[in-house]
C-alpha cells in the first residue's frame, strides 16, 4: 500500500510516505510554521520513495486532538490531495498514534498533547491498547488520575516534558519520559494499516473535521455574548 501521512497536531511537523513496506520519513521542529514547510516535506519524501501522486492509495492525517491551526492544515492538504486524485482520505486519532510507539510495552502509557491555558489533551493506554477516552484537563486532575493507578507508567507525547515538570515529586518516581520531541507520521500509517481503515469505507471522512475536544477561542467568545 502506498500512502502519505501528515502529522501537524503539535509543534513538530512530520510527514511519512509508505511504499509497500518501506517508510520514508521526515520531520521539522520549526515551531508552528507547518503551512510553510509541509509541501516541501511531502515533495521530498515522495521523490525519495520514487512515487508520483497518482501512485498513492490514500492519504492520512492526524484526526485530533491537538493544535487547532495545525490540525486544520493537515486536514486541508490531505483532503485536497484526495479529492484531486480521487483516492481515499482518513484521519487517525492523535493520541492513538502517540501510544503506538509503546506497542509491545506492557506498562501503562499516558499519551499527552499540550493544550492552551495550562491544560493537556490526554488518554491512558496499555501499550497501544486504549483504556480511556480523550480528555482535556489541567495538571491537578491529571495528577489525581495518575495517583489512582499506583503503578509505573510511561509519559509520552508533545507536552509530556512540561507536564512532568509540574507533577508532584512523589508521582515522578514511577514515571518514565518518552518521545519528548517527536513526530508521529510513521505511527499514523501503522495505526491506519493495523485497523485496515482504507478497507472500511472512507467517503464520510471527506465531510469530517478534527476532534478538538474543547471549544475554540471564537466559540468561547460567542458563548459569552
Amino acid at each position: 500500500m502506498n500512502c502519505l501521512a501528515i502529522d501537524s497536531c503539535s509543534s513538530v511537523l512530520s510527514v511519512a510516505v509508505s511504499r509497500n513496506d518501506d517508510i520514508f520519513y521526515a520531520h521539522a521542529e520549526e515551531g508552528m510554521k507547518h503551512s510553510e514547510l509541509v509541501m516541501d516535506l511531502i515533495d521530498s519524501k515522495m521523490k525519495e520513495a520514487a512515487l508520483k501522486p497518482m501512485n498513492l492509495n490514500g492519504v492520512f492525517c492526524m484526526g485530533g486532538p491537538g493544535s487547532f491551526t495545525g490540525l486544520r492544515i493537515g486536514y486541508s492538504i490531505a483532503k485536497a490531495l484526495c479529492l484531486s486524485l480521487s483516492i481515499p482520505f482518513a484521519p487517525v486519532p492523535s493520541l492513538d498514534c502517540i501510544a503506538r510507539k509503546e506497542q509491545g510495552n506492557e506498562k501503562k502509557t499516558l499519551a499527552v498533547i499540550q493544550a492552551r491555558r495550562n491544560a493537556y489533551f490526554y488518554a491512558f493506554f496499555r501499550g497501544a491498547l486504549r483504556l480511556t477516552s480523550d480528555v482535556e484537563a489541567e495538571v491537578n486532575q491529571i495528577a489525581d488520575e495518575i495517583n489512582q493507578f499506583k503503578e509505573e507508567m510511561v509519559l509520552s507525547g508533545p507536552g509530556c516534558e512540561q507536564l512532568y515538570k509540574t507533577l508532584p515529586d512523589e508521582l515522578k518516581e514511577n514515571i518514565l519520559l518518552r518521545n519528548i520531541n517527536s513526530g508521529y507520521a510513521r505511527e499514523i500509517i501503522a495505526v491506519a494499516k493495523n485497523r485496515k481503515i482504507l478497507d472500511n469505507g472512507t467517503k464520510d471522512f471527506l465531510y469530517s473535521g478534527p476532534e478538538y475536544i474543547r471549544k475554540t477561542d471564537a466559540e468561547i467568545s460567542q458563548d459569552l455574548k
